[in-house]
């Protein structure tokens, strides 16, 4: 098995740290973005030969190409890691635009913008993985009472009491390296006992909700004779 490199976004915190710590100690060479050098400043003394650090923020569209092509141009690019990314908790009302744009700009057209500069080069040497990073959140996210008593129900959101989902960061990161050397690559990885039951049975809601609608949809068909 080959060592590989791996281009990986946001490796200053959570799991792009995990990743990038887990990576640099197996012989892999990590391109990580970061916002601050000095958050990642020990790991650049600890791997001078296998750990390159970019600026990137990933609101930039045209920073992003002009990273992705200086870096893809000098190194084989195995593995791209859209990991950069955090969440905003609120009432839609209540955040201001600045906040949803931003927050859009991040988490959603960052990553796309991260995956078309990185095409042409992984299309031209003919592989490469994309993993994107995401939260189940969007899976299992429950319309809530704009407040409940004194408290925020967003807030109690929060509280792992609550039913946030428990996992160990450290061994979802070794899942997902691990993953880079399946064949045929996974589509999809629900990581945590909990995250994956509550994915299931909101899916599982979710396509009995749509079985509901048999008829529903069924009534506007072309009529077979209109076919």
């Amino acid at each position: 098995m080959t060592n590989k490199t791996w281009l990986i976004t946001g490796v200053s915190s959570g799991f792009g740290r995990s990743l990038t710590t887990q990576l640099l100690a197996k012989g892999e060479t990590v391109i990580g973005t970061v916002r601050n050098f000095a958050k990642v400043q020990d790991l650049i003394e600890q791997y001078p030969d296998t750990f390159i650090s970019e600026k990137l923020d990933v609101t930039d569209v045209p920073a992003i190409h002009e990273l992705v092509n200086k870096v893809a141009s000098k190194h084989e690019i195995d593995v791209l890691v859209n990991n950069a990314g955090y969440g905003l908790f609120g009432a839609a009302e209540e955040l201001s635009d600045e906040q949803v744009n931003k927050i859009i700009a991040t988490d959603l057209t960052g990553s796309i913008q991260m995956i078309r500069s990185i095409l042409p080069f992984m299309r031209k040497q003919e592989h490469g993985r994309i993993i994107q990073i995401s939260s189940y959140g969007g899976q299992v996210a429950e319309l809530i009472p704009a407040y409940d008593g004194p408290t925020h129900a967003f807030m109690k959101m929060l509280d792992p009491a609550n039913g946030l989902a428990p996992g160990d960061p450290e061994r979802m990161a070794a899942r997902i390296i691990e993953s880079a050397d399946e064949t045929p690559a996974p589509l999809h990885m629900v990581l945590g006992s909990e995250a994956l039951k509550n994915t299931i049975e909101r899916l599982e809601t979710r396509v009995a909700e749509y079985k509901n609608e048999t008829k529903l949809a069924a009534s506007t068909d072309f009529p077979a004779d209109e076919q």
